[in-house]
């Protein structure tokens, strides 16, 4: 390794320390800045690689920030506390039908939202609704966490991992759903019988005294706008419209309505959007487009295999969740996609299958997963390090090796 090498490697540390201790915006867009300029100051990415680099993310980053601001108004319209209060009163008290709505709720908010909306915003109001009907609140927390990961297959937009592995794939918005679509629904079965058996004494124990809670009216504006923006991006997609400009619409449709209603101001709707993390994530990929480029990459591609049978896709599945979880997946998703995309687009369909699912498996495999933390720590309810692993480590190798079994048989 050359002495040039150990300065990318050096930065993508410093990012991740970043990402995990998750500071004020200036200084995560400070740190960022810094690890991408002492990034290009080792000559490893040639200008052209630069503007590469940031070309492919821009797209991306342009979808993060509008999406947020598309979550966090339907926050503030109160269509996650309307959703949850609808499950809590279907449920009628009884923990299993509860949890069984809070699972498809969750599993719903991630495909449509994507899963920072499932971690930050739904997983609160999941815990009140618990809190409120007396029950457990552990087995919705786990169901919206799980969820979070593993209900993000089903659309590009689900997650920054497919978005980003998008323009290596043959695929349409509508092409790539219809493939994932079996895929997930064995996940999801997985994953519900899972947290069911793991779960089952919270499920079995009496209910705890309720609180009567009126049942708030669902927004209908934003979620018209939320299910007219799906509807976008199914249609834009095979007319070469990036996912941004369909959520970017719907973002300026709600910030405008709840203008008007006084639900939030301009400054509101900047700081929902995030933009110090929009910085952070290109300055990520220009540290891992030089990691790709050196040491890190070549050790992949010797890794990787030449085929894409059973055993092939479960490797690839594999070597994504490992590089998920020492990485973070986004990072995995920009060294390891680019590699794969000789091999077409089963292979990184599985490479998505270890960078979603396999993302579950720690803290570290996925931000998510440490928003989710922090946020249950706010909300008075700690999880247990023991806890978090016994599920993790019991569910996702089962999910992750269904979900290949049934790529394997559909792609």
């Amino acid at each position: 390794m050359a002495a040039l090498d150990l300065i990318p490697v050096a930065a993508l540390l410093g990012l991740l320390a970043t990402a995990y201790a998750h500071p004020s915006g200036r200084v995560e867009a400070g740190v960022g800045l810094v690890a991408a300029l002492a990034t290009l100051a080792t000559g490893i990415l040639t200008w052209s690689d630069v503007e590469d680099t940031v070309r492919h993310l821009g797209p991306v980053v342009l979808f993060l920030v509008t999406i947020l601001v598309v979550a966090d108004v339907c926050a503030r319209a109160g269509l996650f506390a309307a959703a949850a209060a609808r499950v809590r009163d279907a449920g009628g008290g009884r923990a299993v039908p509860i949890f069984t709505g809070v699972f498809l709720l969750a599993a719903a908010v991630t495909a449509a939202l994507s899963l920072d909306a499932t971690v930050v915003l739904l997983t609160p109001v999941v815990v009140a609704a618990a809190v409120s009907s007396g029950t457990s609140s552990r087995p919705g927390a786990y169901a919206c966490l799980r969820m979070a990961n593993s209900a993000s297959l089903l659309l590009p937009v689900s997650n920054l991992t497919n978005l980003l592995a998008m323009p290596h794939l043959d695929l349409t918005f509508g092409g790539f759903a219809v493939v994932m679509a079996p895929v997930l629904a064995v996940v999801l079965v997985v994953e519900y019988v899972g947290l069911r058996l793991l779960f089952r004494r919270d499920l079995a124990a009496p209910p705890g005294p309720s609180y009567a809670e009126e049942t708030p009216p669902l927004p209908r504006l934003p979620l018209a706008v939320v299910l007219l923006m799906l509807v976008g991006f199914g249609v834009g997609s095979p007319l070469g419209i990036e996912p941004f400009w369909v959520s970017g619409a719907a973002a300026l449709v709600l910030v405008l309505w709840a203008r008007r209603r006084g639900l939030l101001a301009v400054p509101d709707a900047v700081r929902a959007a995030h933009p110090a993390f929009a910085l952070f994530v290109l300055s990520l990929g220009i540290v891992v487009a030089a990691l790709a480029t050196g040491f890190l990459g070549d050790w992949v591609s010797d890794v990787l295999p030449d085929g894409t049978d059973f055993a092939s896709l479960l490797l690839i599945a594999v070597l994504a969740t490992v590089l998920a979880n020492l990485l973070t997946n986004l990072s995995a998703t920009l060294l390891l996609v680019p590699l794969l995309a000789s091999l077409g687009d089963t292979a990184i369909l599985a490479a998505l299958l270890g960078l979603n699912i396999g993302s579950g498996l720690s803290y570290t495999g996925s931000l998510a997963n440490l928003l989710w933390r922090r946020g249950m720590v706010r909300l008075g309810h700690p999880p247990s390090l023991r806890e978090f692993h016994r599920v993790s480590l019991l569910v996702t190798p089962v999910s992750l090796v269904a979900a290949v079994a049934v790529l394997s048989l559909v792609a």
